[in-house]
């Protein structure tokens, strides 16, 4: 299986437990690795025949501006879910990150890997 990526898919969304939290919206980056056959496309030059990651990055830009979540963790779940489904990947691996969340780090986050 060949990956395309996606990274530091940058996005902003309402994420967070505490009340100052629900009120904003924050930074999340995204790192993502999808699992598709990339030879039809490669042998006919041909969009159609690939992974649109431009159509990949829009939903999931638009999916973080309509929805709110507390935890990362949920984030990474929903988000992951949508992808595999709407766009019929086989696998895929998500990596969020939280930039600012703990002063002394350059960021938090969570890493999960699916399969449809």
């Amino acid at each position: 299986m060949d990956i395309i990526r996606i990274d530091r898919l940058a996005l902003d969304t309402v994420i967070g437990v505490y009340d100052w939290e629900k009120r904003i919206h924050q930074r999340l980056l995204l790192d993502l690795e999808l699992g598709w056959d990339i030879r039809p496309a490669a042998e006919t030059d041909d969009l159609s025949k690939t992974l649109n990651y431009a159509a990949v990055s829009e939903r999931l830009l638009e999916f973080a501006d309509r929805e709110t979540f507390e935890l990362i963790e949920t984030f990474a779940e929903r988000a992951a879910a949508l992808i595999l489904a709407e766009f019929q990947i086989p696998w895929l691996r998500l990596s969020v990150h939280k930039p600012g969340a703990v002063p002394q780090a350059q960021s938090v986050g969570v890493t999960i890997e699916r399969h449809a």
